[in-house]
């Protein structure tokens, strides 16, 4: 009878914590687009654990280890710490939404998948470039020091279109911005790309599913 009260309270331990880290992950994430939002990109580069190993997946590029990463988030200066962005007129709004969370059982590791979508503007030469963005983030994640942090961080971009309306005054506003900061062609993303995908609408692309079907258990594409 003790034996097995004991094993109850401690599957309930072990439930708690999962949950527990479930939400620690869903603050991080949540944090991550934040900081994006300002392009706040010393707090961006903190989320990530300190390793050679971290990775930032996105359509500028592929960077890897923590200082590369942080070199991204400081627009490619390295000694030049970006606590924000310098002006008021940039927007690059990525909500965090829909997310799925998977801690590994020895709770060390974890996966997400969560839709990205907001509203963007990009300051150029001349006025504002305004834009919708929607896609896709996988990530992984890793428990360092009691605290969770990005390990690798995957952005399959699905669309970046103007808007007619806009958001942005007609006379600053700029829809032919050729040069934009996630342009695979930059300086900073030449080193090392993603792999070839083509995840633009309607290309019909799904990035891949880090879980499986929650009901059938069949791998998820």
């Amino acid at each position: 009878m003790v034996q097995e009260l004991e094993a109850r309270i401690k599957a309930l331990e072990n439930e708690l914590q999962r949950l527990k880290d479930i939400e620690e992950i869903k603050y991080l994430q949540r944090a991550y687009g934040f900081y994006l939002e300002n392009w706040m990109g010393e707090d961006l580069a903190d989320l990530f654990v300190d390793s050679p190993d971290a990775v930032l997946k996105i359509a500028a590029g592929q960077f890897v280890g923590t200082e590369n990463i942080r070199t991204f988030f400081r627009h490619g200066k390295k000694d030049v710490p970006i606590h924000k962005a310098d002006n008021p007129e940039f927007k690059h709004q990525v909500m965090q939404l829909n997310g799925v969370v998977d801690v590994a059982p020895d709770g060390k590791t974890a996966q997400g998948r969560w839709y990205g979508f907001g509203a963007n503007a990009f300051p150029h030469e001349g006025g504002v470039s305004p834009n919708w963005m929607g896609g896709t983030y996988e990530v992984d994640y890793v428990k360092d020091d009691g605290k969770w942090k990005l390990k690798e961080v995957h952005w399959c971009m699905a669309f970046n279109a103007t808007y007619g309306g806009s958001w942005v005054s007609e006379e600053r506003r700029k829809d032919n911005l050729t040069n934009r900061p996630y342009n695979p062609d930059s300086e900073l993303g030449k080193v090392s790309l993603p792999p070839a995908e083509n995840a633009l609408y309607p290309s019909g692309y799904i990035c891949p599913f880090h879980f499986a079907n929650p009901v059938s258990g069949r791998k998820t594409i």
